[in-house]
């Protein structure tokens, strides 16, 4: 079984709720647990955050949103093409932030990482910044 959806949208704050509605409403067909749908909802809300006030800083840009299920394996993919990560070790340390003026806790990349079963972030400087993310569900009850 294999499926798939990608969503474009522009980098501004209240999209980061429509990207939370379409991965619920991709998921429902999948029968997710309520752990599992709060799980990934959290993740793709910090992903599509950390994209607009990151990746694009005030400017504009498109966030794009890539959903997948093969068999029991759920791959999302949250691209920018902003100004990049410099350090992404760095930006992977709990409660490191480069916006702390903003009321940014620095946990977003620590979240994604232990909400998901893989987390992989590449990145080039003034090129953009994609976040693959990976989730094993544990049952998959419709042949979509």
């Amino acid at each position: 079984m294999k499926n798939e959806v990608v969503v474009q949208f522009p980098s501004l704050s209240e999209y980061e709720r429509l990207a939370r509605m379409i991965v619920t409403s991709f998921m429902m067909p999948y029968d997710p647990t309520i752990d599992e749908l709060a799980d990934i909802k959290t993740v793709v809300s910090e992903a599509v955050t950390n994209a607009i006030i990151h990746g694009y800083e005030h400017e504009d840009g498109i966030v794009e949103l890539k959903l997948h299920v093969n068999n029991d394996r759920l791959i999302i993919v949250i691209k920018d093409e902003g100004k990049g990560i410099e350090d992404i070790e760095q930006v992977k340390v709990p409660l490191f932030t480069t916006k702390p003026e903003s009321e940014r806790s620095g946990m977003g990349f620590t979240i994604m990482e232990q909400f998901m079963d893989g987390c992989h972030i590449e990145s080039t400087l003034s090129k953009g910044t994609t976040v693959t993310l990976e989730k094993m569900l544990s049952h998959v009850s419709v042949g979509v």
